[in-house]
C-alpha cells in the first residue's frame, strides 16, 4: 500500500489507468506502412507512408481502414512544423523548440484543448508529454527487451489517436 501510496504522489500511473502501445523504432518511412500494437501485442492501428507527395503525409488508420488522422508537414516556416489533422481540420501542430539548453524539447498546439509539451531524450525515446506538469504519456524503451521497440503510456482518459500521432510525428521530425 505505500509503494502504491508513493506512485500516486509522484504521479506514476497504475496499470489499469494506462493504455499502452508498442511501437517500432524505424516506424516511419515515407513510401513504408507500419503498424502500432497494443499491450496484448495486437494490431491497433496502421500508419500509412505515403509517397511521391509533395510534402511529407502519412494517414493514421484504424485496422478497418478509416482515416483517423492525417500528418503533413508544413513546408515554408523557418522551424520544423507538422501538423496532424481529422476530418480536413488542423488538431494540432508539433513544433521543436530552436533553443534546447539540455534536453530535447517540443511543444504541441492543440486546437481545441490545452498545448502539451514534450521534454525528454527524444532520439533515445524516452520522453515525456505533459500538461504543465501533469504527465499525459511516457515514450519509453525501458519496457521491452526486444531491440528497435519502444512503448507509449498514455494516461486514461486521453485521446490515445492524438498522443500516437504526436510520437509519431516527433520520431519522423526527430529521424
Amino acid at each position: 500500500m505505500r509503494r502504491q501510496a508513493r506512485r500516486e504522489r509522484r504521479g506514476v500511473a497504475q496499470p489499469s489507468q494506462v493504455n499502452r502501445y508498442q511501437m517500432r523504432q524505424k516506424l516511419i518511412s515515407i513510401g513504408q506502412d507500419s503498424y502500432i500494437e497494443n499491450e496484448q501485442g495486437q494490431r491497433a492501428f496502421h500508419v500509412d507512408g505515403k509517397a511521391l507527395r509533395i510534402r511529407d503525409t502519412l494517414l493514421f488508420k484504424d485496422m478497418q481502414g478509416n482515416e483517423l488522422c492525417r500528418i503533413q508537414e508544413k513546408k515554408v516556416r523557418v522551424k520544423d512544423t507538422m501538423n496532424i489533422e481529422r476530418g480536413g481540420q488542423v488538431v494540432a501542430s508539433v513544433k521543436k523548440a530552436l533553443i534546447t539548453p539540455v534536453r530535447d524539447r517540443w511543444t504541441v498546439k492543440v486546437g481545441n484543448g490545452p498545448d502539451l509539451e514534450v521534454q525528454g531524450n527524444i532520439l533515445d525515446h524516452e520522453y515525456r508529454i505533459g500538461e504543465g506538469h501533469q504527465k499525459v504519456a511516457e515514450v519509453s524503451k525501458k519496457w521491452f527487451r526486444v531491440r528497435d521497440t519502444y512503448g507509449v503510456e498514455i494516461a486514461a482518459g486521453q485521446d490515445d489517436v492524438l498522443i500516437l500521432a504526436v510520437a509519431v510525428t516527433i520520431d519522423m521530425m526527430a529521424h
